[in-house]
């Protein structure tokens, strides 16, 4: 009598050959910058910012003192390892010892929307 052999993979493992993305393991970025960040307030919105476009909270852009607008940046907070991808649109942030404002919207994903601030590493995201 042949008794068949059962292969087992663990949840864990067939997860992670669910959602393994490649692309986002190729993605290049250069790091450019650390430091503080903090985030836009809600009464913001709607006002124009530097690029001339419309603040909204919901979006995940930021400020930055000199990188082109348009330009993609990886926001990682140090203290959790939570990043967010933000597009510059806008000039700042203008408080000192300040690397980046960004967007509520990327705030929360990074988990520093209750504490207004958090030290971040910044990466330039390549445009290929």
């Amino acid at each position: 009598m042949l008794i068949p052999l059962l292969l087992t993979v663990s949840a864990a493992a067939q997860e992670a050959q669910i959602t393994d993305e490649p692309a986002a393991e190729a993605e290049q970025a250069t790091e450019i910058d650390g430091g503080m960040a903090s985030y836009y307030g809600d009464e913001l919105a709607g006002n124009r910012t530097a690029s001339g476009e419309r603040f909204d909270p919901d979006q995940l852009t930021g400020a930055h003192r000199s990188l082109p607008f348009g330009s993609m940046v990886r926001v990682t907070n140090v203290a959790n390892g939570d990043s967010v991808v933000v597009r510059i649109n806008d000039r700042g942030p203008f408080s000192r010892g300040r690397v980046i404002d960004i967007s509520h919207a990327a705030a929360r994903q990074i988990g520093m929307h209750r504490s207004g601030t958090a030290r971040v590493k910044l990466a330039l995201l390549n445009n290929d």
